[in-house]
């Protein structure tokens, strides 16, 4: 992930690799956040056979996104939401 990405353009799981390989102290033009408010949403979470998750699992993979993420635009566009 290039360094030059702005953190807001991150999903949560590229944060989280993005910062598990680089440290607070490398950005001089960073500063701490003070306040930060945000608002969780509700999910609900299925079982899927573990041969149809690993075949969503590669399709994501060659799209570059998360699985999850995958399955919730596919179900979108099944329901038409």
């Amino acid at each position: 992930m290039k360094q030059s990405k702005k953190i807001k353009d991150m999903s949560i799981h590229e944060a989280s690799a993005f910062w598990d390989e680089h440290d607070f102290c490398e950005f001089e033009d960073t500063a701490e956040v003070k306040e930060l408010r945000f608002s969780l949403k509700k999910k609900k979470y299925i079982g899927v056979d573990m041969g149809l998750y690993s075949k969503i699992k590669n399709k994501a993979k060659k799209l570059h996104k998360d699985e999850d993420i995958l399955i919730a635009e596919w179900l979108s566009e099944k329901v038409k939401v």
